[in-house]
């Protein structure tokens, strides 16, 4: 497609602190490439991997909708909201940090790993009163069509969040093909596979790539091999 961009699993970022090994999609800490800082207003992809028993310690947030998805092992979440929870695969977590919040990421088991997706999203709405939701989905719904795990619409499918943004993910069978349509022109589509071979509009991918897509109004996509995969529609301005 003619307004496109692909990232190659082997071409992001990676970070490697003993405890956490760490993929970045975008620029992310010490890792910082110029054509790579964002897509729209999704700003950080990060591809985290937690040896047993550690964990990110308190930390500050404010201004960023962050979303987690677990995709196996237990992720223990505390915050100055008072909450603390514990997210695994099939959960998604949302943090509005909005005016500001503290907390903290740990794995809760000492003897598996624990691998997650962290997404940031610039907000549409600034200083917001901090907000922590999490749900649990059944797997099982997102078989060969597309899940809905977050939305704009408190009262849609997933957890929602401050920007006009759906998410969905798949786990699709071979040769399986759906049609995703984007809900507002202004929006982008970016592609990252979890798992798999899929062909997006012409553009075949593979294991962790990742494909932005803008200025379309549907796309086609086809699973080359059993394949799992997160679709992230963003708004481009």
């Amino acid at each position: 497609m003619k307004n496109a961009v692909l990232h190659k699993a082997d071409s992001r970022g990676y970070a490697n602190h003993g405890w956490l090994k760490s993929f970045h999609t975008f620029s992310f800490a010490n890792y910082y490439n110029p054509e790579r800082v964002n897509f729209g207003v999704l700003r950080v992809l990060n591809d985290d991997t937690v040896d047993p028993g550690m964990g990110f310690g308190t930390h500050p947030h404010e201004n960023m909708e962050i979303i987690s998805i677990p995709l196996e092992g237990d992720l223990e979440h505390k915050d100055s909201m008072g909450n603390t929870t514990v997210i695994k695969h099939g959960d998604i977590q949302v943090m509005s940090a909005g005016t500001g919040v503290m907390h903290s990421e740990y794995n809760k088991n000492k003897d598996a790993l624990v691998k997650f997706l962290q997404i940031w999203v610039f907000p549409n709405q600034r200083n917001v009163a901090p907000r922590y939701d999490q749900i649990t989905l059944n797997v099982a719904d997102r078989h060969n069509k597309l899940q809905q795990i977050v939305s704009p619409n408190p009262d849609d499918a997933g957890v929602w969040l401050h920007q006009n943004a759906w998410f969905n993910m798949g786990n699709f069978d071979k040769d399986t093909t759906t049609e995703y349509k984007v809900h507002d022109a202004k929006n982008g589509l970016y592609v990252f596979v979890l798992k798999g071979e899929i062909t997006v509009g012409e553009q075949k991918l593979t294991t962790r790539d990742g494909y932005g897509i803008w200025d379309f109004d549907t796309v086609t996509i086809k699973a080359d091999s059993n394949a799992e995969f997160l679709l992230m529609e963003v708004p481009m301005y």
